[in-house]
């Protein structure tokens, strides 16, 4: 399947900046990476970002209000019961501070999936910690929802570490899908300080022990997220491109979208399972963003050819040169496919 889809772009729209606030909470610096998911009826979000008060990067959510449809705005970040302008993060580090306290949690990827040895449904927030510093290296691993306690669970242990030589002792920016009986996930190996980022994939049966790792993307195309979604019969993927080196930003940086017919997402962007990737964001500085990265793919339940993906994008503090003057932001991106 490599025909070229006819891709329309309708808008571009912010959803969270630090120089806009996030509304009543007061206590969250930065807003980023989004995993979105339909829960109990509901939209939610999975975010990592900084918070006063905790150490490193942490995961909290967001939601929309009960019964409204997906969209860009109207987005609330879930604060703590007893305190309407404090963010509630969403599990402690008890277990798993080892592995993920020092270093933080990032890139959260929401998946609900099924687990053998226990034989029922589970739903999973996969994530890259890091054991050292915030720059990793980093491993894998998952909170898993307790519908008996309602929270989300952290674990002992990551289940995915570096362990070939291609992947230069680091993994992260996990997107998982289970499909077809497997857990499948898209993986970033390396470091965005080496400027190398290759990108692999892996099975599971069970989301903990993986194996078939394979490297699926070279480092020179700078592939960071590849995130996959069922739409009717078939799958969608946004890829993101990015530029981490000195030097302007190539022209192929940026937001690609291909589509699959095949009942199982191919792990490679096989010319023979995949559409022809079109690019439906550049690097383009936009003042609120440039460069973006971390997509979060999904379709109008309503409205089958319109499409909605969630992006980070960066930009820099006006009149600020201090060792980091920069800041995150998230966007969303629409567009029709026809």
């Amino acid at each position: 399947m490599n025909s070229r889809a006819r891709v329309t772009i309708v808008s571009e729209t912010k959803t969270f900046d630090p120089a806009d606030g996030y509304g009543a909470i007061k206590d969250a610096v930065q807003v980023t990476d989004a995993s979105v998911a339909k829960r109990d009826g509901r939209w939610w979000m999975c975010l990592a970002g900084r918070v006063w008060g905790h150490e490193a990067i942490q995961l909290f959510s967001a939601r929309l209000p009960e019964g409204a449809p997906l969209s860009a705005t109207g987005w609330v970040i879930d604060a703590e019961s007893n305190d309407a302008t404090r963010t509630a993060m969403l599990a402690g580090q008890t277990h798993s501070a080892a592995w993920d306290l020092n270093g933080g949690r990032h890139c959260p990827a929401y998946v609900r999936g099924w687990d053998p040895a226990r034989d029922t449904w589970v739903e999973r927030v996969y994530y890259a910690g890091g054991a050292e510093n915030l720059m990793g290296p980093y491993t894998i691993g998952y909170l898993e929802w307790d519908a008996s306690q309602k929270r989300w669970e952290d674990q002992a242990q990551s289940v995915f570490a570096a362990r070939e030589e291609w992947e230069r002792g680091s993994v992260y920016e996990p997107n998982v899908v289970w499909a077809d009986g497997k857990w499948r996930m898209w993986y970033v190996a390396g470091s965005n300080a080496a400027d190398y980022l290759a990108h692999g994939y892996a099975e599971s049966a069970d989301g903990r022990e993986w194996k078939d790792r394979r490297m699926v993307f070279a480092p020179e195309m700078k592939v960071f997220d590849f995130n996959v979604a069922r739409v009717g019969d078939g799958w969608e993927a946004i890829f993101s491109r990015v530029h981490v080196g000195g030097g302007a930003a190539p022209a192929e940086t940026g937001l690609w979208w291909c589509r699959t017919r095949a009942a199982t997402p191919a792990p490679p962007l096989d010319s023979r399972a995949w559409s022809e990737p079109v690019q439906i964001m550049t690097s383009e500085d936009r003042g609120w963003h440039s460069g973006p990265w971390r997509p979060s793919l999904h379709v109008d339940e309503n409205d089958a050819g319109r499409r909605l993906v969630f992006f980070d994008g960066i930009y820099k503090k006006p009149g600020e040169a201090g060792p980091f003057p920069f800041n995150f932001t998230l966007g969303c991106l629409e567009f029709r496919v026809n």
